[in-house]
């Protein structure tokens, strides 16, 4: 068991902890356990974590600002528990960079299918290409900078975009033209797959259409491509 993928479990629930230290083992995982950030932070540090089982209700650092930290230095699996069915909490979730979301009660035997999905895709994804961070592009009157992450309306006015919104629009002005499924934008947005059915990615455009579009109920930026994806139809320019 040396060599299988460690899975570190973020639980301030007892029960949770040692129900899937039990669990998860006879399907070839390895467990780590921590109860907040703090214990968190100590096993990444001291150990690669193949995937994280990360609660959003936690004490004192929460599963969402975790998230958040984690994925600014880090591509690995995150999959976001919680107790609550909203919503708002799965799409927060997923705008700061977790891969998927599991509603409590859940259970083992869909966590561990979700959990193996997460490795496989991560292992199936090539090396990423370096990105440009800095640079600013124009495109329909906006300004998107790369470096500050600053979107600026033709008035000059900075517009306040998410996580998620950010690196949605940053795929779409990186391949303008292109038809791109929602699985790619995925992959391009995070560096790593979703799940299949994620729908994240229809929520988010429909966000950033009403952000940019002058009609979001006829948009002429970010168009839809029936059984394909989106289309960013609008020319992008490099700014000097």
């Amino acid at each position: 068991m040396t060599d299988a993928p460690l899975i570190l479990v973020v639980d301030d629930d007892r029960g949770i902890r040692e129900l899937l230290a039990r669990a998860l083992p006879p399907h070839g995982l390895r467990v780590a356990t921590a109860r907040d950030g703090r214990e968190a932070n100590a096993v990444l540090a001291s150990q690669r974590v193949a995937c994280l089982v990360l609660d959003l209700m936690l004490p004192g650092e929460d599963g969402i600002a975790i998230c958040r930290r984690l994925r600014a230095a880090s591509a690995v699996p995150i999959i976001m528990l919680t107790a609550r069915g909203d919503e708002t909490d799965r799409v927060v979730g997923l705008e700061v960079g977790a891969d998927d979301y599991v509603p409590k009660p859940f259970g083992t035997r869909e966590l561990v299918a979700r959990i193996r999905a997460l490795l496989r895709r991560a292992e199936m994804l090539p090396a990423a290409e370096p990105r440009r961070n800095a640079g600013r592009l124009t495109f329909a009157g906006w300004v998107l900078d790369l470096g500050t992450r600053v979107l600026e309306g033709a008035d000059g006015v900075a517009l306040s975009l998410t996580t998620g919104e950010f690196e949605l629009l940053r795929c779409f002005v990186e391949h303008p033209r292109r038809v791109l499924t929602r699985d790619q934008l995925l992959d391009l947005a995070r560096g790593r797959a979703a799940t299949p059915f994620d729908r994240s990615i229809d929520l988010q455009v429909s966000r950033l259409r009403r952000k940019i579009e002058a009609e979001a109920k006829d948009p002429q930026i970010i168009k839809t491509v029936r059984g394909g994806g989106y289309l960013f139809a609008a020319p992008v320019e490099r700014l000097a």
